[in-house]
This record gives C-alpha cells, structure tokens and sequence, in this order.
C-alpha cells in the first residue's frame, strides 16, 4: 500500500508482463482525498504491443496512514480526452 501520492501508481504486472504500463501522472490535489490523473498503456496480448494512450482520473482516499482507491473515471480515447479539455476550457473562461 502507499503512504504518500508519489506512491501511488496504475502499473500493473502479471505473469510478469507490464499489462498496464503508466506513462505519466499528475497529483491534482492531496490531502486526506487525493486525485491523480494517469497516461497509461495496456498490453494487448494478441499483438504483442502496447496499444494507444488511455488516461484515468482516481480518487483516494487515506485512512491509517494509507492510500485506498475510493473511485476512478476511465478516459478511454485520445478523442475522448479533447471533448473533455474542450468542455473544461469552456466552462472555466465563462
């Protein structure tokens, strides 16, 4: 388990593959509720490639000294991602 943001991470290994690869992330606020977005890649077995960039937004939560993931927010394509800045660009210059 993670003590700190900086721990925390969306890598995941099975079999002793990198099946989920973080590329990057940003701590957007930390505290008791902490909220990160991650630039990760998935594995795709059938073609022995990483695939495209996905993005996630989690929230955790910490209790007891620890990080626990309480909820996430999966943005599953480049063009999803601009749809969402677009919007947000919007709604933050009115």
């Amino acid at each position: 388990m993670a003590s700190t943001p900086d721990e925390l991470t969306v890598n995941y290994t099975e079999d002793g593959i990198d099946v989920v690869k973080e590329l990057d992330k940003v701590v957007l606020s930390k505290g008791a509720w902490t909220t990160i977005i991650f630039r990760f890649q998935d594995w795709d077995r059938a073609k022995q490639q990483y695939g495209a960039d996905k993005y996630t937004i989690r929230r955790y939560q910490k209790r007891n000294g620890e990080y626990m993931q309480k909820s996430k927010f999966n943005i599953s394509s480049k063009d999803q991602a601009k749809g969402i800045i677009d919007a947000l660009q919007k709604w933050s210059e009115e």
